[in-house]
């Protein structure tokens, strides 16, 4: 194990064990957290949450599931899983099941708008504080939910978009590779990408086709662009996962000349902006949206937090672009569960 290993295992575990013995106040009030916050959201009993997130097949969604299990040691909170598997009939089953029982709080990231409403009304009636993640369960205006927890997409799209088209001067031909259609992040990220885009009249979109998130979508969808089009200069992918494995099919191809921009900062695809594989993504906080849900349900249940008083009804969670000069800064946060 390497030194950096052993830092960051030590530094979990005296947290954990901290927060066990009853020491979670000054810990948490060190790393900037409001200690009387936390000494009211430590549990003296465990308490019972459940999740889902649209699917653990998306590492974004892996990533939260290992942040919100994490956290919710730290604050006393057991976890019960409820996949997505990146299917809205799936999903929709799960969340059904989730609503036969009974929970201290949920957290849900739906894996489209409006594809949950009835079973997350069915909870909030019963009283339990839903949080919604990173894409709306519903319009604000149309369900109770107790926070929305989300980035600003229409801002990630934007920004690497910008980046894209500053980096092949404003003219060429570009690709934009979308997540599911009925995914209110992936609506914005491809908001803040036609926004840009029209900014650049010399830049020509080629295809703004879907890949739903699926990996395997998304390299089926590039192997019939590199036929089609002998010219793409630069390629906005929704997400990392797609990105990379549109990556891959250009390098089969021999055509890494293609400027790839993603969206999360996953380590993997940190790692490969630092090498050049990638231009640029950014952060969607995987890890501050699900840990920030177990804490935001804690002080709901433990401090009486209200909706709209004590949490703001929409929480922004942005995080910033990467790109070689913070990669590794962004690699230490997320070892860490903190963004």
């Amino acid at each position: 194990m390497s030194g950096t290993e052993k830092s960051s295992t030590t530094r979990r575990n005296l947290l954990q064990a901290a927060a066990t013995g009853g020491a979670a106040t000054a810990l948490l009030g060190g790393l900037g957290i409001n200690p009387a916050l936390a000494a009211a959201a430590r549990s003296e009993k465990p308490l019972k949450a459940a999740f889902s997130n649209a699917g653990l097949q998306a590492t974004w969604c892996a990533q939260g599931k290992q942040a919100a299990e994490w956290w919710g040691k730290l604050f006393n909170v057991e976890v019960t899983w409820f996949d997505g598997q990146l299917d809205a009939v799936k999903q929709r089953a799960a969340i059904d099941n989730m609503a036969s029982q009974k929970w201290d709080f949920v957290a849900i990231q739906a894996f489209g708008i409006g594809t949950l409403t009835q079973p997350v009304q069915k909870m909030i009636d019963a009283g339990i504080p839903v949080i919604d993640m990173d894409t709306l369960i519903a319009p604000l205006d149309q369900i109770k939910v107790h926070s929305f927890l989300a980035p600003d997409n229409e801002f990630m799209g934007a920004s690497v978009t910008q980046a894209l088209c500053n980096a092949i001067g404003g003219k060429g031909k570009v690709i934009m590779t979308q997540g599911a259609l009925g995914h209110t992040g992936a609506q914005g990220r491809a908001k803040g990408f036609e926004t840009v885009i029209k900014q650049f009249p010399n830049i020509e979109v080629l295809d703004t086709q879907p890949a739903d998130w699926d990996v395997s979508k998304a390299a089926r969808l590039w192997e019939t662009y590199l036929t089609k089009y002998p010219q793409i200069d630069a390629a906005f992918f929704h997400n990392d996962d797609m990105a990379l494995a549109a990556y891959n099919i250009m390098k089969a191809r021999n055509r890494t000349n293609i400027l790839i921009g993603g969206v999360d900062a996953m380590p993997p695809a940190i790692q490969a902006v630092s090498e050049g594989r990638m231009f640029a993504t950014v952060r969607n906080p995987s890890c501050g949206i699900h840990g920030g849900a177990i804490i935001a349900g804690v002080a709901a249940v433990t401090a009486g937090e209200k909706s709209g008083q004590g949490i703001p009804k929409h929480v922004i969670t942005d995080g910033p672009v990467v790109t070689k000069a913070n990669a590794a800064g962004m690699q230490w946060m997320e070892d860490h569960f903190l963004i």
